[in-house]
């Protein structure tokens, strides 16, 4: 493995990355022989670092018998060619690293063409003429002969009519994403999202709170596919929950462009969740990159609720360098914490949501219970001619109770 950076990139930075790379090699099923960082003024364009680590690399794969070498970095085509030539084996980057897990993660048939779509999206500029000018079709007849088409040439035109014919398979699948949560808005049903970091707990957290079995594991990327659950929070309305792709740092542009039908399932949630790893040493970083792609997909004017795992492995003093609000400490695993969460869940939705008066006549009070199956009813009083209610009430809930509204 080769770490790499600018002299403007902190050294702690690139070592932090390199560790994370090999979190990724061995969930790919790699077995790390050997890594060396190196810190450039530039890049150089043949082989993105200097000749001569390119050497001393090749010395250390002779030595050890590694048959890949993994770069921190994305490499073009031009690069990965002259890198292999020069060393010897095949030369792969941190994003080809992310996408092989992703292959072997990928379990329905929506994760498998969101794959492959992010597998092709990153071959395409990948490509060079390594055909040596090869010519897969000639041109026949009079006017038509000429030097035909590439075989480089035909290769791309392959992969852009598999490209636009994944995209408008994922298109079907947004649609139906989308008729269903326009079901659960016309129903009022609340809806939560699991957000975060690879690895920080959120498969372990859904199924705490709503008593699934979804496959959990201590390894990067355990959760591609989205998967929503019900849950039933204490005084408060049925909600569904949302688990989704983790991120990570450096997270390649192919897999969000692949991901865009999953990640709606979050940016359309009333409330997020943003769970975070407190037992993990890069802590602060990982908050700083789902930030940055909240911000990127402009959730930030969301409701977010920084949920901190694993509170069970975590050192005591570390909650108390923690500063982002609304916040829980939690674990998925014993159970702590959990009630405190689910309190502030309901909370959230009560912010969401517009206090109000209905007076219900007489003649009417019948209405209050459907009125207490589409909310909580917070108090009564009960008058000479009717019923006061007070609860909080959606937009669409005002729209469909409005004339019981006291002005």
């Amino acid at each position: 493995m080769v770490g790499v950076g600018l002299k403007s990139e902190s050294l702690l930075e690139i070592k932090e990355n390199l560790l994370e790379l090999e979190e990724l090699v061995t969930a790919a099923g790699g077995i790390i022989v050997g890594s060396l960082t190196q810190i450039l003024n530039q890049w150089n364009p043949a082989t993105l670092i200097g000749s001569g680590k390119v050497l001393e690399i090749k010395e250390m794969v002779q030595d050890s018998g590694a048959e890949y070498v993994v770069i921190d970095h994305l490499i073009s085509g031009v690069q990965a060619r002259n890198l292999e030539t020069a060393i010897g084996v095949k030369v792969l980057d941190r994003n080809q690293i992310i996408l092989d897990i992703f292959s072997q993660r990928a379990q329905t048939f929506e994760g498998k063409l969101q794959v492959e779509l992010a597998k092709l999206l990153d071959q395409m500029p990948r490509m060079v003429d390594a055909w040596l000018g090869s010519l897969s079709r000639q041109g026949g007849g009079i006017g038509t002969r000429g030097p035909g088409e590439t075989a480089l040439e035909n290769d791309r035109r392959r992969i852009r009519e598999r490209v636009s014919q994944i995209k408008k398979k994922l298109d079907g699948v947004r649609k139906n994403r989308a008729q269903h949560r326009l079901s659960r808005r016309r129903h009022e049903i609340p809806s939560f999202a699991l957000i975060g970091y690879t690895n920080s707990g959120k498969s372990s957290l859904l199924n705490r709170l709503t008593g699934s079995q979804v496959l959990s594991k201590n390894q990067v990327f355990a959760t591609l596919d989205p998967t929503t659950r019900k849950i039933f929070l204490p005084d408060g309305p049925p909600a569904v929950m949302t688990d989704t792709v983790g991120f990570i740092r450096k997270l390649p542009p192919q897999l969000i462009e692949a991901f865009k039908a999953t990640l709606e399932e979050s940016g359309e949630a009333d409330v997020l969740l943003h769970v975070i790893d407190l037992s993990s040493p890069n802590m602060t970083r990982q908050i700083e990159v789902v930030d940055k792609l909240i911000e990127e997909f402009q959730w930030q004017n969301k409701k977010i609720i920084h949920v901190f795992n694993k509170t069970d492995v975590a050192s005591p003093d570390k909650a108390f360098r923690v500063k982002q609000h609304p916040r829980v400490f939690v674990s998925a695993l014993t159970g702590e914490g959990i009630e405190q969460l689910k309190t502030m869940m309901v909370e959230s939705l009560a912010e969401l949501q517009e206090s109000v008066q209905l007076f219900f006549p007489k003649i009417a009070e019948h209405k209050i219970y459907d009125l207490d199956r589409d909310t909580r009813i917070l108090r009564k009083e009960t008058a000479s001619e009717g019923t006061i209610c007070y609860t909080h009430l959606t937009t669409n809930l005002l729209t469909k109770w409005k004339e019981y509204l006291v002005k």
